[in-house]
């Protein structure tokens, strides 16, 4: 989460939006966020219901068995299509903003042709 704040400008100067999801409540997100000084946007989904919507939920994964939002990205078009998607089972383990990038520009290199 820290690399994709690290690089939000140059996220957000190709049009990408960031945006983090989880099933933490409001306020827990609030304070996680505050604490790391994250600017972009927070959504808590303690229901998880967008969360198994899309497909994300790893059930008693998190603390004490607690159900989480597995490690996810997605690069969605300002229609709403999902154009990429990585997923991982491991927390640890997510794309960097480096790949978000490259996969953005070659969304856009397809689009243009």
């Amino acid at each position: 989460m820290r690399s994709f704040q690290d690089k939000l400008s140059e996220l957000e100067s190709r049009g990408i939006r960031v945006v983090a999801l989880s099933v933490d409540t409001p306020e827990i997100s609030r304070r996680h966020r505050l604490k790391q000084h994250f600017t972009y946007t927070f959504l808590s989904d303690p229901k998880a219901e967008v969360i198994q919507r899309y497909d994300l939920l790893h059930a008693g994964a998190g603390p004490k068995g607690t159900d989480i939002a597995r490690p996810a990205e997605f690069l969605i078009d300002s229609t709403g299509i999902i154009r990429w998607v990585n997923l991982t089972e491991n927390i640890a383990v997510r794309a960097r903003p480096e790949q978000v990038l490259e996969a953005f520009d070659e969304m856009e290199s397809g689009a243009a042709r």
